[in-house]
C-alpha cells in the first residue's frame, strides 16, 4: 500500500503493554497512504483502540509509556517534542460525542481547538464555519450541544476535529447508537471528506460502504490486510476471528464497494 508520497501513517514493529503487564500490541506494522480510507476491524480486545491511541501520542513513548517500534504521521515521528503538531495532524472522534462537547454553544466547541492553535478573528470564524458546513450543522452554531440529538452531536464532534484541518481523521465506532437516517447522513458526510481516514468499527456493512481497504486485528496483531469486500467475504477468516455479518448480508452483492 505504499506509494511515492510520504505515508500518511507509518507504524513499524509497534509493541505495547499496559502498566498491569497486559500486552496489547505485538509488533504491528501498518502503512496508510494519503487519502486512503481504512477500516480497522476485529473482536473486542484485539488491540484496535490501543493502536489508534498511539497515532496522536495518547499512548506510547510520546505519552511517557513504554513499548517498542515507531509511529510517524506524514513523515513526522510521534515523539514528545512533536506532540503539538502531531495532535494537529491527527484528529480523533471518540465513540461518545459528549466526550468532546463541553462548551456553552456548538460554535464555542468547534472554535476551541483552532483557538488553541492561535487562530483569531476572521481566520477562526472561517475555520468554524467551514467545519460546520462540512457536516451540515452551521444552522445550529449558536445552540447548546446538549440540546441536539445524538446524531447531531456526533456530527458536531466531527466538526470539532475538522476545524483543526487534520491530515488524518480517526473515527471510533462512528455509526454506534445512530438511527438509520443519521447513519446514512453521517456516511454521506464522511465520504465527501478529502482526508485520510481510519475507522475503528464493529459495523461491518458501514466499513464496506466507507472504506475500500480493511485491516483485521486479533490478539494485538494484524492478521489480514486487503480489500474490505474480500476480507468480509472470507467466511473462514471471519469465523476464525469471531466476526459475523448481519443476517442475510452478502458483501459480494453490494455494488461499487
Amino acid at each position: 500500500m505504499t506509494g511515492a508520497a510520504v505515508a500518511a501513517v507509518a507504524v513499524r514493529d509497534l509493541a505495547f503493554a499496559y502498566p498491569d503487564g497486559r500486552q496489547a500490541l505485538f509488533g504491528v506494522t501498518l502503512t496508510v497512504d494519503p487519502g486512503e480510507r481504512v477500516a480497522i476491524l476485529g473482536p473486542n480486545g484485539a488491540g484496535k483502540t490501543t493502536l489508534v491511541m498511539h497515532l496522536n501520542g495518547i499512548l506510547g513513548a510520546a505519552a511517557g509509556g513504554t513499548g517498542a517500534g515507531s509511529v510517524a504521521i506524514g513523515g513526522l515521528p510521534v515523539r514528545r517534542e512533536h506532540l503539538a503538531e502531531i495532535r494537529r495532524r491527527v484528529g480523533i472522534v471518540f465513540q461518545d460525542p459528549d466526550d468532546q462537547l463541553f462548551m456553552p454553544t456548538v460554535r464555542d466547541d468547534v472554535a476551541f481547538g483552532p483557538a488553541n492553535l492561535g487562530l483569531r478573528g476572521a481566520a477562526l470564524d472561517a475555520a468554524v464555519r467551514g467545519a460546520l458546513n462540512q457536516v451540515g450543522m452551521l444552522e445550529v452554531a449558536d445552540r447548546p450541544p446538549h440540546h441536539l440529538s445524538f446524531g447531531q452531536r456526533r456530527r458536531v464532534a466531527v466538526a470539532t476535529v475538522l476545524a483543526m484541518n487534520p491530515q488524518l481523521l480517526v473515527l471510533d465506532e462512528p455509526s454506534s447508537n445512530l438511527d438509520p437516517a443519521s447513519r446514512r447522513e453521517l456516511a454521506n458526510i464522511l465520504l465527501a471528506l478529502e482526508v485520510t481516514m481510519l475507522m475503528v468499527t464493529h459495523d461491518l456493512p458501514y466499513a464496506l460502504q466507507l472504506c475500500p481497504r480493511a485491516v483485521l486485528m486479533d490478539g494485538g496483531r494484524i492478521v489480514a490486510d486487503g480489500p474490505t469486500r474480500e476480507i468480509l467475504a472470507d467466511e473462514a477468516l471471519m469465523a476464525a476471528h469471531r466476526l459475523e455479518l448481519p443476517y442475510g448480508f452478502d458483501p459480494l452483492s453490494v455494488p461499487g464497494a
